[in-house]
Parts: structure tokens; sequence; C-alpha cells
């Protein structure tokens, strides 16, 4: 515990010093607010804005926070230092992934204050951002572990989020992106938040998810083994 609290501590000091990694956690946030209190055209449904932006949310800022972030370590040699100084592999992944979530639960609950959602509303909401971000930070460690440098996860990790948040939106326009679209949790989730409807959770929308949080996890765990082995 006291080693998680330290990487914990760690990663709040960095991000704080790292424009990049910190606007990640409240550029969508920020543009929630925005849009939702300043752009209101007649016949726009209810909490379009919160909807359209935390699916986008989920999907970027965990994944790309924790492929730069763990990348970063590795390519300033601080990872090797910190394993070397008894702090364990899954001790340093958990304090990074617990300090990802918290962040970017923070943010989602400024989404949720600016939905207006409250109770049994604002619990399903949060519960759905917890289980988005969790499955997007998986696949964000994977590619850090895998990566050598923030340059080469990034390039991995820009263009996978660019994929998993933008297809669920082009879905709502086009018949065959949303056939595709549909085996992503980024879009059983985008249907969730679905604007002028009360939030709610279809057993598709579980089923899909889960499936992508089990590929996930498997990937994270060879790219975990493989690092090991480099380490």
């Amino acid at each position: 515990m006291k080693n998680f609290i330290a990487i914990f501590k760690k990663q709040l000091k960095d991000a704080l010093k790292n424009k990049a990694v910190l606007i990640q956690f409240v550029m969508f946030p920020v543009l929630t607010v925005i849009m939702t209190m300043n752009v209101k055209p007649e016949g726009m449904p209810e909490n379009f804005f919160v909807s359209i932006f935390a699916t986008m949310y989920l999907c970027m800022a965990p994944l790309s926070s924790a492929a730069s972030l763990i990348a970063e370590e590795k390519e300033k040699g601080t990872l090797r230092v910190l394993l070397m100084s008894g702090v364990k592999p899954q001790e340093f992944l958990t304090g990074i992934g617990g300090f990802i979530l918290a962040a970017c639960m923070t943010g989602a609950a400024v989404m949720c204050a600016v939905g207006g959602y409250s109770g049994k509303s604002a619990v399903i909401f949060m519960a759905i951002m917890a289980a988005g971000i969790v499955i997007s930070l998986v696949i964000g460690r994977a590619i850090g572990l895998l990566s050598n440098s923030q340059t080469a996860a990034n390039s991995v990790a820009i263009p996978l989020m660019l994929v998993m948040s933008m297809l669920p939106l082009l879905s709502a326009f086009n018949n065959t992106i949303a056939k595709a679209a549909k085996m992503l949790f980024s879009e059983q989730i985008r249907q969730c938040f679905a604007p002028g409807s009360e939030v709610s959770v279809s057993a598709e929308a579980v089923i899909i998810s889960g499936v992508n949080f089990i590929i996930a996890a498997a990937v994270f765990f060879g790219a975990y083994k493989r690092s090991r082995r480099r380490t």
C-alpha cells in the first residue's frame, strides 16, 4: 500500500507538470460544460453534448495517458530504478492505473453534473463511465508496456483511440459503419448515453463490453509478460 500511494503521488505531481497529459483529463469535461451551456439550437436532444463527449472522453483520456505515462517511465529509465528499489511491477501499474482512474472519474463527475443526472441515473452513468475507462486503461497500459518511448506509444495510441471514439459517432450516419462499430464497447456505451432518453444498460452492451475487456486483458497480460522478460 505504501508503494501504491507513493506511485500515485508521483504520477499526480508528474501530471501537473506535464501539460500534454493534464489536458487529456480536463479537455472533454470543459468542452462539455462550454457547449452545453452556450450551444442550444432548437430541436437539439437533451444532453446531446454530454453523450458525445462522454464517449470520446472514456476512449481517449485513459488510453493515451496510460500509454504515455508508462512509456515515459521506461524511456527515462525510472521504471528500472523503481523495480530495483523494491517496487513490484504490479504495484507500479496499479499506482498509475489508480491515478488515471481517479482523474478520469473526476471528469466524469463533472459531465454527470452538467447532464443533470441524479439518483439512480447518476449511479448508472458513473458506473458505465468507470467500466469504459477501465477497458481503455487496460489497452493503454498494454501499449505503454510494449513501447520503448513516448513517441512509439503515441504512434499506436492516437490512431487506436481515434478509431474507438470516432466510429460510434459515424455509425449514426452510416449503416455499414454501425454494423462494425457495434462490436466496440465505445459504441455500446454511446447507445447507453443516447441523447434525449434515460441512461440505461442493455444486455448486449454488457456482453460486448465484457468481451472487449477480456480481449484487452489478454493483450495486457501478454504485454506484461513480454515486458518482464525484457526488464
